[in-house]
């Protein structure tokens, strides 16, 4: 069951749950668009057909949603029924923090459940890396790469916005990865004096580009620009890469996270654990706590975004 918003890997991770589960001799069904799904029983069996050819692919062949009404006492109720009725004994909830707080819903009123971090903000601390998020940072790199191409044959500077909600990572990676010469996120305070303090200075040594990667949480990219205009008398223009991050084939490195996530869930399922979170810690697939997972607050890399400074001089 897919829940919140999609995120390249989601088909691998799907394609793994069912094979391994199928592996094992167990019947596995797909309950689309999430949570709204289970509660309207959008339920469907699922056999080695179903996943052929997936592992490549962007978005969820669930197709995913948000649901309020799960969230409520008569909707979790409906939801709770549909699962009696269906005969299901156990759900892999893949999503973020808010698809993991609905599956802690699920393990508290006793269904056995598993969570799989599937998101490109990789804003869950208690996990290394969340599935997608390699291929949206891939994503933004890209577009820098073509954006520092036609900033250069105007002599501008150029914000491109990227997102992540509240958290920094994929402007981090991106950036240091793209080249940026200022990188802007949610975690650090930034000082717009030394964002133009560094667009003048490599004007000065004849720099043709400037490249600032916003985080979507900081601010308003127009707002930034006409105090970089005004500050620099450098022309700037704003680029919102907006959904395109969620949408591609996924990296090797996210495909293999899913699989080995998704075959890893099956099994806690089958020693009969219940309430899990499945993450990634030192390139080893581990599994925690839920209610703990939640618990643990994203730490933003400062000594990454320090690289970040010492490497746009």
């Amino acid at each position: 069951m897919l829940c919140n918003g999609d995120a390249p890997g989601m088909n691998a991770a799907i394609r793994a749950v069912i094979r391994t589960a199928i592996f094992n001799n167990i019947n596995i069904v797909g309950i689309k668009q999430g949570y709204e799904g289970l509660i309207n029983g959008e339920i469907e069996e699922m056999n080695l057909s179903s996943v052929a050819d997936i592992i490549h692919r962007g978005g969820t062949i669930l197709r995913s949603s948000r649901s309020e009404e799960f969230m409520t006492e008569e909707g979790f109720k409906r939801a709770l029924n549909v699962i009696k009725v269906f005969g299901i004994n156990g759900i892999i909830v893949l999503g973020g923090d808010g698809s993991f707080k609905g599956a802690r819903k699920l393990a508290n009123a006793g269904v056995p459940t598993m969570g799989i971090p599937c998101t490109i903000d990789n804003d869950m601390g208690y996990t290394d890396y969340t599935i997608g998020f390699f291929t949206a940072v891939e994503t933004a790199a890209e577009a820098i790469g073509k954006i520092r191409d036609t900033s250069t044959s105007h002599g501008r500077a150029n914000i491109i916005e990227v997102m992540g909600r509240n958290s920094g990572d994929i402007a981090l990676y991106s950036g240091i990865s793209g080249g940026a010469e200022s990188i802007i996120v949610p975690e650090i305070k930034f000082n717009i004096d030394e964002v133009i303090k560094r667009a003048i200075r490599g004007r000065n040594r004849g720099k043709l580009h400037h490249i600032i990667v916003l985080a979507e949480g900081v601010g308003n990219p127009y707002d930034l620009a006409e105090d970089i205009k005004e500050g620099s008398d450098i022309d700037t223009r704003v680029t919102i890469l907006g959904h395109v991050q969620r949408g591609g084939t996924p990296t090797s490195f996210d495909r293999i996270m899913a699989s080995e996530m998704g075959r890893r869930a099956v099994e806690l399922l089958l020693e009969g654990k219940s309430g899990r979170a499945l993450g990634i810690k030192c390139n080893k697939v581990m599994d925690l706590d839920i209610i703990e997972a939640l618990d643990i607050e994203k730490k933003f890399n400062e000594e990454m975004y320090e690289t970040a400074k010492i490497l746009s001089i």
